[in-house]
């Protein structure tokens, strides 16, 4: 079959590689129907992801159709149209007893395009399939539900619930990029009396406003500390959400959070960044961080079934397969073609 392989910090290929097949009983073999690409292929690919090696196939998200199952799987049968989870989880260890799917210590956790081949190629195999893939309802599109194997669930879990957001809040989205607006829109579920974005392209600003927001601001031109301090009353924001992965926006986040307020960091960071606790120790302000362990992807999905969330309108550019390296030229100069998620279809 083909695959995107990974060859170290900036060489990628669409290959041939082997065909997966069943390695432990609890696997399946999916179909790739339709797949996209994260902005945390892009941090591999500048290196940041260390523990991601030569020849491996990347991706972690899919929409697909199950081939062949373990002689264990109970809930997944051939035939069946699943999601594929960006998290896999093994179900029964201490941290999947407890929804931290992400921290799995049986195997699981973040590990398809990661630590195991992943699902930008034809064919993936899933472990733990029974607990790592979603059944999807009747009347939802490959493109909408592909959207719940990685970003809707991280920018809800790691940003909004992370950020405690409540009725009232001003909330601050440092970076409008596809995670920037999920927790946009999962912010508006809860009914924030003021949902800022900030972000160094025009275009992605444009974005946020179509997705909720109420107020932008593009930092190369605008001071946002002081714009927000101005709307509530000199205080900052109740929550500030960093949606980059980058110093800057970090540190950014705790300026523009008020005493008391909560920072949930979202970005995937690769190089350190400056925690000024001489300025926020007297503040009372809370740090969260998190890897997205999709606790919360069922009642997305029932959100999407019902339509109480758009989440088609994230796919701006469609390529086949056979077009990876273009998808990827174009998903990561998206300030230029204002990509936000790229979907790929056999």
């Amino acid at each position: 079959m083909k695959a995107l392989v990974y060859h170290g910090p900036g060489q990628k290929a669409w290959e041939e590689v082997p065909d997966p097949t069943i390695v432990d009983d609890t696997d399946a073999v999916v179909r790739v129907d339709a797949v996209t690409i994260c902005g945390t292929d892009l941090h591999i690919l500048k290196g940041d992801v260390p523990a991601v090696t030569d020849g491996r196939t990347l991706g972690h998200e899919a929409v697909g159709t199950v081939i062949e199952v373990g002689s264990s799987v109970r809930n997944v049968k051939p035939g069946d149209r699943v999601l594929v989870s960006c998290i896999t989880s093994c179900g029964a260890c201490r941290f999947c007893r407890e929804g931290r799917y992400g921290q799995c210590l049986g195997g699981g956790g973040w590990i398809l395009g990661h630590l195991i081949d992943g699902t930008q190629a034809e064919f993936v195999r899933v472990p733990f399939a029974d607990t790592s893939t979603f059944a999807i309802p009747e009347g939802v599109s490959d493109e909408e539900v592909l959207m719940l194997a990685d970003i809707g669930p991280t920018g809800y879990e790691v940003g909004v619930l992370n950020g405690r957001i409540s009725p009232g809040d001003t909330v601050v989205v440092v970076g409008a990029g596809p995670i920037g607006l999920s927790v946009i829109m999962g912010a508006k579920l809860f009914s924030p009396a003021r949902i800022v974005a900030v972000d160094l392209a025009d275009s992605r600003l444009e974005a946020a406003k179509q997705f909720g927001a109420d107020v932008t601001i593009n930092p190369s031109r605008e001071d946002a500390v002081e714009i927000v301090r101005g709307m509530t009353d000199g205080l900052g924001a109740d929550v500030a959400v960093e949606a980059v992965g980058v110093p800057e926006s970090f540190e950014q986040c705790t300026a523009l959070v008020r005493p008391g307020g909560m920072v949930a960091n979202a970005g995937v960071h690769g190089v350190p960044a400056t925690l000024h606790l001489e300025e926020l120790w007297i503040k009372d302000v809370t740090i969260t961080t998190g890897l997205v362990d999709t606790y919360s992807t069922p009642t997305l999905l029932k959100l999407v079934a019902s339509h109480q969330i758009d989440l088609a309108r994230f796919v701006t550019h469609r390529f086949a397969m056979a077009d990876f390296m273009e998808a990827y030229d174009v998903f990561s100069a998206a300030a230029d073609t204002h990509a936000l998620k790229v979907v790929l279809t056999p």
